[in-house]
Parts: C-alpha cells; sequence; structure tokens
C-alpha cells in the first residue's frame, strides 16, 4: 500500500507565537485599540484591562445600575484609616477601627460590671411581699412591650456579634464547616428579626415615651451621680435620670438610626437606589451603633437583675412593694400617696384588700 503524499503548503489551522510577541505600544492607533484589537497583538496579556480598572474606567454591564460597570470606588480616607479605594478603606475602618475599640469597649463595660458588683453589691434594701398594698408599676401591655423589644434585641446582638466577632473565638473551636453553616442561619435570623425588632421599637416607644421627660429632679440626680458616689438612693419619679438616659440613648435614638440603617442594608426601603458607598456608609453606621447600644444595654440588664434588689421581681411580675417605691423612686411614690398616680392602672389587676400605702421609714443608704 503507498504512502499517502505530504500536505501541500501551510495548513489551515495557525496560532499565534507568544515567544515573538512585539511591543503593543508600536502598533498604529495604540491609544485606540479595544482589548480585543490589543488581544490579537499580545494574547493573554490582561494588563490593558486592568490599567483601565485601576483608572476607574467604566465598563458595560447588564446590572441595574452603571456604576457596577466601575469595579475600583475612587480614593477616600476615614479617620484612622489610610488613604485607598473605598471598599479598601470600608473594610480597613471595620477590621482596624469598629472592630478593635468596639470589643475593647464591650469588655471594659463587662469588668467595670463585675468590678462594681463585687465592691458594692446589690442597691437598695430587701422588701419582701405584705408590707402593704402591692403598687402596679408596669401594666401587662407595658412588660409586653418591653419583652417583645428585649427578645428582638437579644436576638439580633448575638447574632450580630457572632457575625463581627466569630471568627476569632468560635471558628478555631466549631470547625469552618460548622461555623460557616451557624453564620449563615444567624444571618437570615438576623435579617428576619430586624423588622421584628422595628415594630416593637416604636410600640416601646410610644409606651414609655411620656414617663421619660427629663424635669428638675433629674438634673440633681445626675448632679450627684444618682447617689452611686456614697450619698444612697436620691429621689426620682417613675424613672430616674439614668434610666431615662437608657431609653433615649440606648433604645430610643441609636434604635431608630439601627432599624434605618439596616433596612438599607436588607435593601427593603421602596424607590432607594442602593450604591456601593450608601450600603458602606449603611454598613459603618450599623456597626458603630449597635457596639455603643450592646455596651449601654449591658449596664441596664445589670440594673434590672443583679444591680438593684427587686428590679427583675418588678418588670416579671408588673408589681413593686411600697417600701421599694419610696427607697428608689419617692417622687413617685409620694405622687401615688396623694392619688395623682393610680396604684392600680390597669383594669385586670388582681382584687386585694385595700390597705393603706402607708411604710415603715426605710433609709436610703446603700447597704
Amino acid at each position: 500500500m503507498p504512502a499517502p503524499a505530504p500536505l501541500a503548503g501551510p495548513t489551515a489551522i495557525r496560532s499565534a507565537n507568544i515567544l515573538t510577541l512585539q511591543d503593543a505600544s508600536a502598533e498604529p492607533g495604540y491609544a485606540e485599540q479595544s482589548n480585543a484589537q490589543r488581544a490579537q497583538v499580545q494574547p493573554g496579556n490582561n494588563a490593558p484591562v486592568w490599567r483601565q480598572v485601576g483608572q476607574g474606567v467604566s465598563g458595560t454591564v447588564n446590572m441595574p445600575y452603571a456604576e457596577y460597570g466601575t469595579l475600583i470606588q475612587p480614593t477616600v480616607q476615614y479617620p484612622g484609616t489610610r488613604a485607598a479605594s473605598a471598599g479598601e478603606a470600608w473594610r480597613q475602618l471595620r477590621n482596624q477601627v469598629l472592630l478593635p475599640y468596639g470589643a475593647a469597649l464591650l469588655l471594659i463595660v463587662a469588668l467595670a460590671l463585675g468590678l462594681f458588683y463585687f465592691t458594692k453589691g446589690p442597691l437598695g434594701q430587701e422588701h419582701p411581699p405584705g408590707q402593704g398594698q402591692a403598687i402596679e408599676r408596669f401594666t401587662p401591655f407595658e412588660r409586653a412591650a418591653h419583652w417583645s423589644n428585649a427578645a428582638a434585641f437579644l436576638t439580633l446582638a448575638l447574632s450580630g456579634l457572632v457575625m463581627a466577632f466569630g471568627k476569632f473565638f468560635l471558628l478555631p473551636v466549631l470547625g469552618s464547616t460548622l461555623f460557616g453553616w451557624l453564620a449563615y442561619a444567624l444571618k437570615n435570623l438576623h435579617n428576619f428579626v430586624g423588622p421584628l425588632y422595628a415594630v416593637s421599637l416604636l410600640v416601646m416607644i410610644a409606651t414609655f415615651v411620656k414617663d421619660n421627660i427629663a424635669n428638675r429632679a433629674d438634673f440633681q440626680w445626675l448632679l450627684r451621680a444618682g447617689g452611686m458616689l456614697g450619698q444612697g438612693q436620691l429621689p426620682s419619679h417613675r424613672f430616674n435620670a439614668g434610666e431615662k438616659g437608657i431609653f433615649w440613648w440606648a433604645v430610643t435614638i441609636p434604635g431608630l438610626l439601627l432599624v434605618a440603617s439596616g433596612l438599607v442594608l436588607d435593601k427593603l426601603v421602596p424607590g432607594l437606589d442602593y450604591f456601593r458607598a450608601d450600603m458602606q456608609l449603611a454598613h459603618m453606621v450599623h456597626a458603630a451603633l449597635a457596639l455603643l447600644s450592646c455596651a449601654l444595654i449591658a449596664g441596664h440588664i445589670y440594673m434590672g437583675t443583679v444591680g438593684t434588689r427587686g428590679a427583675y421581681r418588678a418588670m416579671r411580675t408588673g408589681y413593686v412593694e411600697p417600701g421599694w417605691a419610696r427607697e428608689h423612686h419617692e417622687l413617685w411614690y409620694q405622687d401615688i400617696q396623694s392619688g395623682k398616680i393610680p396604684a392600680r392602672r390597669s383594669q385586670s389587676a388582681p382584687a386585694k384588700p385595700r390597705v393603706p400605702l402607708s411604710v415603715n421609714p426605710v433609709s436610703r443608704s446603700n447597704p
């Protein structure tokens, strides 16, 4: 069988020789060439593309916003960070400012509360039930508003803290797989509970704002640090200046800003353009206020549980003893005695025999 004849002339398949490439800038019309045209001169050379990316040249994208065609944002500089592209500057602010300083704040608050407890102990005296007609401090609706808002806040706080700091103390223990599933679940829980927190916050504000307006007694309370420096309990109305401060500066103002920034991050605001710079700003505001709120609410939780005798029972049952009211909120107690404020504001209050709201004088000094 005769051997096949060799092919005559060049084959139909041709490829560029990457070993004999010439300088692309020597090509005529180099500046006007597209990336596709330059790739014919220098196959595999992506430098022109990334050079344009670094210069902020916008491309064409099939996305909702034209800014998505610009891969690298303009250069900005936030306090405490070096000048960098907006995305990198946001990352630096989160990792080098918000997280370390936020963690330090929470640690300082925890240590301060622990030190205060072991040096001062719980504030106030014991007031066993049955020393007079119990006073209704919180109605069932007020307690429901408080506990629903508290449950939503604690859920958001714990899930947010895990997402922020979990990689430092949970990832080494759980491993990447379990921690990944946990973070994913908490992220979705965070997003769903956020709107519920918003509703409970509005109810909370509407319920308690009337009794949290500052008055003259509050300024006296602040000047003497609430009696925590040794003067004993100071007279106050239904809520003292410290409790009013928590209402305004830990619940209301940061809470509303947290809700607003959270709705932006969840993209739940109708008609809003979700540009990258706006999302980065919303995240920074959200994270900073969340850490501050956690620190302040930690103090509120302390005072409402182990820090003040009888405070937790008041929010759990709704009632306090006359002696407790006189010791901790003397002006409120006097208004009840004078008839300005009813001792029972709830229609469903349990029927009890009428007993005069008089108690033996108690010392307002701390034990």
